[in-house]
């Protein structure tokens, strides 16, 4: 079995994380999110992004979408410092 860390910053600073879930959620969503950004996707996705603090935090996140029932599509992490590090539509890393 292949041990790979999740990214995180060497400096401990928190990182932009964008989950993908089937199915909608409303912005509403957010702030039992922590203030995470939740927007709906044209094909029945939600992505779910934001300043994840640390990896503690990011299992609260995925505790989260489990207690909803959501199934998870995706998880991503950027080290840009803007959520505008995510494409929008498509969840994945600019450029890759």
């Amino acid at each position: 079995m292949v041990n790979e860390r999740l990214p995180t910053r060497d400096s401990g600073e928190p990182v932009v994380y964008q989950l993908r879930v089937k199915g909608h959620l409303g912005a509403q969503w957010g702030a039992w999110f922590g203030g995470m950004t939740v927007t709906q996707t044209a094909n029945g996705e939600t992505l779910i992004t934001g300043l994840v603090a640390d990896q503690a935090a990011l299992y609260g996140l995925l505790r989260k979408v489990r207690d909803l029932g959501l199934p998870l599509l995706a998880l991503s992490s950027s080290e840009r410092a803007g959520l505008d590090g995510f494409a929008a539509d498509s969840g994945d890393l600019p450029g890759a």
